[in-house]
């Protein structure tokens, strides 16, 4: 069950995190490489501020995005800001996010994102948690999969194993971490069950595109190469 309003507060708690870890840097550190191929760290802030606003847009009922060129635009034209301008405006769009989230609504309806995917609204504050925690981890500045909350990791290995359910590339796969939970995903592709262990947080690393795996132990047949998010 999703509770938006508890996810609204996670969501909160996470930005703030990252605001604090963000202010320790300077405009040189804000220039330079990110985990993320071909973006910088003001290439991740600036997306993190354009997304909050997006969905915004979402939950009043307008298209997250006018265009996707629009979106890389948007996000190429900001990335160069100076590191104040930088958390302003990633400090200001959350706080919209944050507003549109407390307008009493309908959160059991159906909503459109990106590319025609569609979603219940009170998934978006998860959605939202989601690009909080692992862009604060693709900044490289410290914060990293194993410092994510526990509950965070959980919810996002299930939100993961089941969007890459039935892929018609992966094969039946069953995800088991050191502290006994398990997932199943795959299943559209020959072969399997592969079987693959190790901590949650290189579990959601490797189902996040964030690591590749190798921290993992697979104990019947391959790992399996997933396909971009």
């Amino acid at each position: 069950m999703m509770d938006h309003a508890h996810d609204l507060v996670s969501v909160h708690d996470a930005t703030e995190r990252l605001l604090s870890a963000v202010a320790a840097l300077d405009n040189a550190t804000v220039t330079q490489t990110s985990r993320l191929p071909a973006w910088t760290r003001g290439h991740v802030l600036a997306h993190l501020a354009r997304n909050a606003d997006a969905l915004v847009n979402v939950l009043e009922g307008r298209p997250m995005y006018v265009s996707g060129a629009a979106r890389e635009a948007d996000i190429e034209r900001d990335a160069p800001r100076p590191l104040d301008v930088q958390l302003a405006d990633v400090r200001e769009s959350a706080a919209r996010f944050q507003e549109a989230g407390a307008v009493p609504a309908d959160w059991s309806r159906t909503v459109e994102l990106r590319n025609g995917i569609t979603d219940r609204a009170e998934r978006l504050p998860f959605r939202r948690w989601v690009e909080v925690e692992l862009h604060h981890v693709d900044l490289g500045i410290g914060y990293d999969l194993e410092d994510l909350p526990a509950e965070f990791t959980e919810r996002e290995i299930d939100f993961l194993a089941a969007r890459f359910g039935g892929h018609q590339d992966v094969p039946t796969t069953r995800l088991a971490s050191a502290d006994g939970r398990t997932w199943t995903t795959g299943g559209g592709a020959r072969g399997g069950p592969v079987a693959v262990e190790g901590p949650a947080a290189e579990l959601l690393g490797w189902l996040a595109g964030r690591r590749d795996g190798s921290g993992l132990t697979v104990t019947s047949g391959t790992l399996p190469a997933l396909p971009p998010l």
